[in-house]
Order: structure tokens, then sequence, then C-alpha cells
């Protein structure tokens, strides 16, 4: 039955894309930088393209998708991407996947993608998702398995397991490299640090809650 659900999940993701480009729109990268010496610069919006003669299906391949991410950690979820890092032969076709797996009650903590929409479906489980919009209103849904959800690109969103139980999801989104700047981790434990006044006035927290926080080891669950 289970890979029925995943087989029902890759077909829905297979045809959200077909009605959107195939191809990003945008940079791939946070920013480019001119220089005047080509020795020192690197590629861009995508990588070297390899020799046509000399693809393989290996390039287009990506195994295991079906094996349970490790969910020990202070989360309680785990990301496995499968983007242009993991299938060489995604670049420039603007597509990539993810599996997420939670722990009962695990969080796929508050998140952006700078260069993608997202589209999620249930596959175990039960998830209460959201989304932030730009005129701060919160849009949020429980869903249950064979539920399909979307998060538009560059908004901040999350993904948190109700229940007792593991659960599954599976997210499609709209670029080879979406990226993911995980909120908390970004403001309180970037490099170097931000001053600690700045996020007292932001937050408006006392300098010592600021402080504690930005001393704690800020993890990623991809």
């Amino acid at each position: 039955m289970k890979g029925v659900h995943f087989y029902t999940a890759f077909v829905l993701l297979a045809l959200a894309f077909t009605l959107t480009s195939a191809f990003d729109p945008s940079p791939l990268q946070d920013f480019c930088v001119a220089i005047n010496d080509t020795k020192t610069g690197v590629f861009v919006n995508g990588k070297f393209c390899k020799d046509p003669k000399l693809v393989t299906a290996e390039d287009f391949f990506f195994p295991g998708l079906n094996k349970r991410g490790n969910t020990a950690n202070q989360l309680g979820s785990k990301v496995t991407p499968v983007n242009v890092l993991q299938i060489l032969g995604l670049n420039t076709l603007g597509i990539s996947l993810a599996r997420i797996d939670f722990a009962p009650y695990g969080l796929n903590p508050p998140h952006t993608h700078p260069r993608g929409t997202e589209i999620l479906t249930v596959l175990e489980g039960t998830l209460y998702v959201g989304f932030i919009t730009s005129d701060n209103r919160l849009i949020t849904k429980v869903l249950y398995p064979g539920d399909v959800f979307v998060f538009p690109i560059g908004l901040i969103h999350f993904q948190f397991n109700v229940g007792n139980t593991n659960a599954v999801a599976l997210a499609g989104l709209s670029s080879q490299n979406p990226g993911v700047i995980t909120i908390a981790k970004a403001v309180f434990g970037s490099n170097p640090a931000i001053n600690p006044d700045v996020l007292v006035k932001a937050f408006q927290l006392d300098l010592n809650i600021v402080k504690q926080l930005q001393s704690k080891l800020w993890m990623d669950n991809n």
C-alpha cells in the first residue's frame, strides 16, 4: 500500500510541473559579483554541461527515496533533498524534489525557499502546515494522507506533525536549486553573529535572552 501512495505522489508532482515553466526564471545563487579576471570566475545559473555523448542513465538517477530519514534530532524531522546536487541531470530543468520525515510531533521549522514554489503531498500521518503572506496573514491547513498544499515562492512556511505517529511527505519545488533559509537559524545563528542590539530592538527581547539564543547550536534538518 505504501508503494501505491509513493507512486501516486510522484504522479501528482509530475502533473503539477507540466503546468509550469520548465526553466528557472531567476538567479540560482544568492548573488553574482562581477570580476575582471575570468580565471577566478564561476559558472552562473547552473553548472558546466557534460558532453552529451558521455551522458548515462546514472546522470538522471537517485536511489533510496523510499528509506526513512533519521529524525533523531531536536526538531524531530529530516529533509532528504533531490536537487541538482544529487541528480546532475536536473541542471537547467527547473525542478527538484524532497522527502520530509517527521517523528511524532516533529517540526520542519519556519523557513523560506528564495528561488522556488513548493507543492507538498502527505503520504503518512497528519501535518499542520502554513505560510505567512507579505501582508502578515497566516494561511494554515491540517493535511491528511493524499492531501496536497502549495507554498508560494519566497514566503515563510512550516510543517508540523500533530499526530503521535510518524509522518512522511513529498515536496516538489520549481527550481533545480530552490535554496532554503531557516528563519531561527538565520537570525540567531548567523556567522558572524548579528549585533545583539539589533535583535533586542527587532524582537523586543531582553539582551540576555538574545545572547542566550545566539549561543544555542542551531541545526539544519537537511
